[in-house]
């Protein structure tokens, strides 16, 4: 069987003898004799090296985004030209290593990989000495088929630059010589998964298999089209299901790789534990994970939601179990050593005290491969990166006031309602909404990244703000319905939560009370007029929400359907209009609060 149809054939989890499930287990570069114990020994050390929510970080993210909390303050990280420096030198000493990560390695990336779907961010990755990851929400953003592409190589037709895109500038590529994993992700059709459910990594005969699932929860939070025709399985149960697997196969040591996570407590410092008296948040999706987990898996390394923690949980007998996650965007990576005994073909089960989170300082030298990418890319990105295309008058930022509405988000708003692309039939949309989670960075006025004097807006800059490539939908909504979309901004699954706040458009006014979580009745309206409930509105909103997404089913009852463009070509239209040259924010009043 060839590597590539190794890589991309799915499997089925359950009623699947263990024979062919060992299939997509890819041979692992095996490490040479251990030198730290002397012969005859048996037990020896194992380093497993991990990381997590990369999202194509491949230059040092800037602003809040560069910056870790140490006890001595914050400082600057990430870069995957340190990373990869950082990687190396951890693995020195180290005879038996292995480096995993666990989910959301590419997708809401800088342009810098966006650009070339992602295909920078993979070659980096490879080059790093990345080995397994579990497969994240953010790798479906372009579809499933897209991610086996990314996997096992081979170009797209995108009309080489079409849609500020390019597969392939230099001609090829190769794909991931690391293996994706999805355990719980199945293609309806086949039955199967579709990429491999483990892997299993070979020391010297001895074996450690590592089992990669994302969060069951995944369509709701990306767009439908990207996981048309799958389904997303338990966590839990899934990995529970591959434990016999892989035991047959003389895998006893079992790493979980898993795109969920947990929240530890606000202002976190990198390197916290739950050692030393603290916990995760009694809500974190990932405790009743690692809870449930079969007590035969030693250890859990989890992502997705950005945070830094290494705790220990208890599993379903009482016995505590290492959990870890490294932060996002490569500004740190986690270093655990195990212990493997021969005796038990087993690892002891790492405490908290094998477990530590390092910060990707950028004060060792970069790698070599790793600039030369970076260097090749920026290149071949700039033609489209350094194109401005507007001004601004002003730091444009995402943060929400106590109502829930922020000056970009009011701006992203006003773009998305001003598309033409979303008139269909005559019908022009009158209310607009954002969701911001997708917005993803502040528009800076002063950014001199290729020359451009204060207030001039690149479009490399409009499109980290927002870097999905989601479409505009524009569609029908009665009163009625709007009033449901408002009022599921903060309660049943969003409950509780700002986060969920939707972004509106400059005719869109109304006021909600914290007593309730809800909006007032009859305080929506539409220019000035309140809406009446009975009566029908064209909305524009992008195809994410459309769906559902974020908890908001009522946008899926929407009745006459229309895909316009992408949603950063109307945020940049948008800004390039004369009358927005120099644009300032205006009072963020779109949105008022009462008790």
């Amino acid at each position: 069987m060839s590597r590539t149809t190794r890589r991309t054939m799915g499997v089925a989890v359950a009623g699947i003898c263990a024979a062919a499930l060992a299939a997509p287990a890819l041979a692992a570069p095996t490490a040479g004799p251990d030198t730290s114990k002397a012969p005859g020994k048996t037990q020896f050390p194992i380093q497993i090296l991990s990381f997590n929510d990369f999202h194509g970080n491949l230059e040092p993210p800037s602003g809040s985004s560069a910056r870790i909390l140490t006890s001595a303050g914050n400082v600057d990280a990430g870069g995957v030209e340190y990373l990869a420096t950082h990687l190396k030198q951890a693995r020195v000493g180290h005879a038996n290593t292995v480096t995993v990560a666990a989910g959301d390695m590419v997708g809401a990336s800088p342009l810098l990989s966006a650009a070339f779907h992602d295909e920078p961010t993979v070659e980096a990755l490879n080059d790093l000495g990345l080995e397994a990851t579990a497969v994240g929400n953010h790798e479906f953003d372009e579809g499933y088929k897209e991610l086996q592409r990314l996997q096992s190589g081979g170009c797209l037709d995108d009309g080489a630059g079409a849609n500020n895109q390019n597969s392939c500038p230099a001609g090829t590529f190769t794909g991931a010589k690391f293996q994706y994993l999805a355990a719980n992700v199945i293609e309806k059709a086949s039955g199967k998964t579709i990429l491999p459910p483990y892997w299993v990594k070979k020391f010297n005969g001895a074996k450690i298999g590592f089992i990669g699932m994302t969060l069951k929860d995944t369509p709701s939070i990306v767009t439908a089209a990207g996981v048309a025709g799958l389904e997303f399985t338990d966590e839990v149960e899934t990995a529970n299901a591959l434990v016999p697997v892989l035991k047959e196969q003389g895998v006893n040591a079992i790493v979980v790789l898993v795109h969920q996570g947990g929240t530890p407590p606000a202002s976190t410092a990198y390197d916290y534990t739950c050692k030393g008296g603290g916990t995760l948040s009694a809500d974190s999706p990932i405790i009743p994970i690692v809870k449930n987990l079969d007590p035969a898996i030693d250890m859990v390394i989890s992502g997705h939601t950005h945070q830094p923690y290494v705790c220990a949980i208890p599993d379903s007998a009482g016995v505590p179990r290492l959990v870890t996650s490294a932060s996002s965007f490569g500004r740190l990576y986690n270093d655990t050593e195990v212990t493997y005994d021969r005796r038990t073909s087993d690892i002891v089960r790492p405490t908290e005290a094998d477990s530590v989170n390092n910060i990707v300082t950028r004060s060792v030298a970069p790698d070599a491969a790793a600039t030369a990418l970076i260097t090749k890319y920026k290149e071949l990105v700039k033609a489209i990166a350094s194109k401005i295309i507007g001004t601004i008058s002003a730091d444009i930022v995402r943060a929400q006031n106590a109502a829930g509405e922020s000056p970009l988000g009011d701006l992203i708003a006003d773009a998305q309602l001003a598309d033409p692309s979303v008139i269909t039939g005559g019908q022009t949309p009158v209310v607009a909404f954002m969701n911001p989670g997708g917005i993803r960075t502040d528009l800076a006025y002063a950014n001199s990244k290729y020359g451009e004097a204060p207030g001039a807006v690149t479009y490399e800059e409009a499109f980290n703000v927002q870097p999905f490539n989601n479409y505009l939908v524009s569609m029908n909504l009665t009163g009625q319905q709007i009033y449901d979309v408002l009022n599921q901004q903060r309660t049943g699954k969003n409950a509780g939560s700002a986060a969920k706040m939707l972004q509106v458009n400059k005719g869109l006014t109304y006021t909600w009370s914290t007593a309730t979580q809800m909006v007032v009745d009859g305080t929506v309206a539409v220019n000035g007029t309140p809406v009446d409930k009975a009566a029908s509105y064209r909305i524009v909103t992008n195809n994410f929400l459309s769906d559902g997404g974020d908890n908001f089913p009522a946008f899926q009852g929407g009745t006459g359907k229309y895909f316009g463009g992408l949603d950063i070509d109307a945020f940049a239209n948008y800004l390039a209009k004369p009358e927005n040259a120099n644009y300032s924010p205006a009072p963020a009043t779109r949105i008022t609060v009462v008790p």
